[in-house]
């Protein structure tokens, strides 16, 4: 099992170009944004049936997918698992208010097409593929990434 220096030392080799890095600190957190956007659009009748009382902020598929993605954070570094879990609230709570003013799939869908290309051109510019082409964890230590550059060390 990695540790949570070692995927950032692996993260590292393909960010090193100083606007990648720009990049990353805008599309990364958008793209992770945008991903509980979209999941927070699929129709989630069947949760709020099952789950008592009456509250938006939990009773949606993203809810219940950061439960389990904060299982990989937990096991990694349980500083960096609770950063995550502050961004993952944020993320929920504004995207359920962005949901009450427009269509939240297409606004998610927007921002994840936009930072996704940014992204692209970030690596275009470091001359180096993305990390996730060689390992799909990366997606989640790409978020993770961001915060400890931000905030320090996990």
């Amino acid at each position: 099992m990695k540790t949570l220096d070692t995927w950032f030392k692996e993260y590292a080799v393909s960010h090193q170009n100083k606007t990648n890095i720009a990049i990353h600190f805008v599309c990364v957190p958008a793209i992770f944004f945008s991903i509980v956007g979209l999941i927070m659009s699929i129709p989630s009748g069947f949760l709020a049936s099952v789950i008592p009382g009456n509250n938006p902020f939990i009773e949606n598929w993203a809810f219940v997918s950061s439960l389990l993605i904060l299982l990989f954070y937990i096991r990694l570094s349980v500083k960096m698992a609770l950063q995550i879990l502050i961004f993952v609230a944020f993320c929920i709570i504004t995207n359920y208010y962005i949901g009450q003013a427009a269509p939240l799939w297409l606004v998610s869908l927007i921002i994840f097409v936009v930072a996704w290309i940014g992204q692209f051109y970030g690596h275009h510019l470091e001359g180096k593929k993305p990390s996730a082409a060689q390992d799909l964890q990366f997606l989640l230590i790409g978020p993770a990434w961001v915060i400890q550059k931000m905030f320090g060390k996990k």
